[in-house]
Parts: structure tokens; sequence; C-alpha cells
């Protein structure tokens, strides 16, 4: 068995981030941007010798706690806070850090369109790229809501969390890692995101 991951480079405003191409829906997928694949790695095939039965004889684990999901995402940039919603109620809230002056975080209704753990950033202007993890310049998570001119707009970490409640980005909301990966766990792509 061949198992093939192919990356999609997505350029933001401050840089550009890796991810797997089967972790994006195709509509998320900018027709402009070329995927590249890395090399194949063959991956064991498992062999049973036990019937049929004894292989379908699975542990039971505790049900897992579901959490509520949001509705819809409200960044209200005059607050520099995110509020996540199910429905009319609040179930999440988060200080953030919005777009300085000249790359000011876009106003207006958009969707949650693609979502990454751990994403890699290009730096645009030596095109070095920068390790997944809490000290990447995008944190631990990716949760992009706006395309344009070949660039991306979305919720992230950030190794700077003393930047909070400022406007310090290049048009991104920057959150504190613990918060993107709380927020990421309430939402699914295609739900609304407002800025206002």
């Amino acid at each position: 068995m061949n198992f093939t991951q192919s990356l999609l480079t997505l350029t933001l405003i401050s840089g550009s981030f890796l991810l797997p191409v089967d972790g994006i829906k195709p509509q998320a997928i900018a027709s402009e941007v070329t995927a590249s694949t890395t090399s194949s790695i063959d991956l064991p095939t498992p062999e049973t010798s036990q019937p049929a039965s004894a292989q379908e004889t699975a542990i039971s684990n505790p049900p897992e706690e579901k959490k509520t999901l949001a509705t819809r995402i409200v960044l209200n940039l005059k607050e520099r806070r995110v509020y996540a919603y199910n429905d009319d109620n609040v179930i999440a809230s988060y200080r953030v850090a919005i777009g300085k002056r000249g790359w000011e975080t876009p106003r207006g209704n958009f969707s949650v369109l693609q979502m990454v753990e751990n994403p890699k950033w290009k730096n645009p202007w030596n095109g070095r790229v920068s390790a997944p993890g809490p000290n990447s310049p995008l944190g631990e998570r990716w949760i992009g809501f706006s395309r344009g001119n070949n660039r991306y707009i979305g919720f992230h970490g950030t190794p700077g969390e003393h930047v909070m409640g400022q406007a310090v980005s290049h048009g991104c909301v920057r959150m504190r890692n613990r918060d993107v990966k709380e927020l990421y766990e309430l939402v699914q792509t295609g739900i609304p995101v407002i800025v206002q």
C-alpha cells in the first residue's frame, strides 16, 4: 500500500503555511496555488490470523463528553475580543490582537474556510519555513476565514501572548495558544464569522 501526502502552500498577508491537501475541502483550495507532493512511504499491511469474531471485539471506551459547538463567531474589533456563540448564547470569549494601521483586519461577513493543527509558516520576506508548534508565528492552530488577492486572514496562535488587546498583526487575529486551541474545538468549517 502506498501512502502519499500532498502539501498545499497558502499565502497569508504575513507569510505562508503548508498543510495537507486531504485536510481541506475542495472549495477552500485556491486555483492559483499549486500542490507539491512529498515522497511516497510504504506502510505495512496488517496481517491477522484471528477469526473475524475475535477481530471485531473492541475495548469499550467511556463516552466522550460532548462540547457545545459554536454556530457563529463574532469578532468585535473595537473590544479586541472574539465571541463564540451557540444560537444566542455566548459559549466562549477571548481577548485577541488585530491588524495594525495599514493592515487592518477586514470587516464583514465571512465563514470558516480552513482549519489546521500545528501549521507551518513561510516567511514572505526571506522564505524560511518555521517549525510547527507553540513557538511558530502561527502558534498551534489556524482557523482561516477570509481569502482575497492570494492572501488569507484567520485566527491563529502566537508565541507573543503579551500582545493581546493590541493592533499589531498584518490583518490576522492573534490569540493565546491555549485560547485558539479551545476555539478550534468549538468551530467547524462553514460556520459564519462576523467581523464588526
